[in-house]
């Protein structure tokens, strides 16, 4: 079968998502059917060996589909209402359906993880869009970023405080720009231009968030979503987007929309990560564990070992996770923190999510 590229100004870009930041994990997994809202939690499945980088045996497989993270940290059980879990889950449900949807349709990997995103931005529970955190400030500053592997075009943007869905606008700059990453008041006149929609800062104003940021003195918190996804025709798209750190500083950019950094997407891998975004940009997380696989020939689920189990927490402990896919369709979630919200849907529409370690 012909390769199709999907219809953009630099030949077109699947893309993976990224997740946030937020907290640890335990053990539990959730299977939903397509046409069923998400179930009671599931005793912890394949996904769970491989979340905590331990295992290869039971790497979950699909035919095309997508793997997504809402944030990797200190997510237990202790610190999670069930009626809050089940809100996770079913934000999460709802967002990998939109995605599996496109795919089921014949859509483009880049198509799949935009949609997917975008739901995970409009919800108040992921910090990314609408949750975003405050800067120290009081103020709302989002990054994110897309990468289509076929073609490695990509586009990001960075400190942007008006923009309703930041993958929309990177995907925008990718599409639609000769350049890839655009920042602050530069990337919002580039949206005014391209019609993107702009809504007045409140607009991301959360109680929570702002609680977030009165207790950030003591610990601060970091978040983002994430999305990897492989089409029909084989190609691979990543995608990431994020609010930032709480608390933040001096305009701090983390690694979300950095292209190698928070996300990567080649012809035969793609990575989204969440997590501490210094550590991810000093080690290039994202493009490491890509070419670990093609330059010393070890499967996807033995390099994300590699770079997050072993290399980072070599560094630091806790610094976060990736969710990752491969062209033959092996689905990874590595992390090194308690807790990484996160999942995955195949071909056959069975949507599996997790939360603990």
């Amino acid at each position: 079968m012909t390769r199709r590229s999907p219809r953009t100004a630099f030949a077109g870009v699947p893309l993976i998502l990224a997740a946030s930041f937020l907290g640890g994990c335990a053990a539990a997994s959730e299977t939903a059917s397509p046409a069923t809202s998400a179930a009671p939690a599931a005793p912890a499945g394949p996904a769970a060996a491989v979340a905590s980088g331990e295992s290869e045996s039971s790497v979950p497989t699909i035919g095309w589909g997508l793997v997504m993270h809402g944030g990797a940290g200190t997510i237990t059980r202790a610190g999670m209402t069930p009626e809050l879990e089940a809100e996770y889950r079913a934000k999460m449900t709802e967002a990998m359906r939109a995605g599996h949807a496109v795919l089921a349709a014949g859509g483009s990997s880049l198509d799949a993880v935009v949609a997917t995103i975008t739901i995970l931005e409009e919800s108040p529970l992921f910090n990314a869009g609408r949750g975003a955190v405050f800067t120290a400030a009081g103020t709302n500053s989002l990054d994110a970023s897309i990468m289509y592997g076929p073609t490695l075009a990509a586009g990001a943007v960075a400190g942007v405080t008006n923009v309703r869905s930041p993958i929309t606008l990177a995907r925008r700059v990718m599409e639609a720009s000769p350049h890839v990453l655009l920042s602050g008041a530069g990337a919002e006149a580039f949206a005014a231009e391209q019609g993107i929609e702009q809504v007045d800062p409140s607009y991301f104003y959360t109680e929570r968030r702002w609680k977030q940021l009165e207790a950030a003195q003591e610990a601060e918190k970091h978040g983002t979503v994430g999305v990897v996804a492989l089409d029909r025709e084989g190609a691979i798209a990543a995608g990431t987007s994020t609010g930032g750190m709480t608390n933040k500083k001096w305009g701090r950019i983390g690694d979300s929309p950095i292209i190698g950094a928070g996300t990567y997407a080649g012809a035969r891998c793609g990575v989204s990560s969440t997590g501490w975004g210094e550590y991810f940009i000093r080690n290039v997380v994202a493009y490491d564990i890509c070419a670990r696989m093609a330059y010393k020939g070890i499967s996807l689920q033995a390099a994300a070992n590699e770079v997050v189990m072993e290399r980072l927490e070599s560094q630091e402990e806790n610094t976060g996770g990736i969710v990752a896919l491969d062209a033959g369709g092996h689905v990874v979630m590595t992390f090194n923190t308690p807790g990484m919200y996160r999942g995955y849907v195949g071909e056959d529409g069975t949507v599996v999510t997790e939360i603990y370690r």
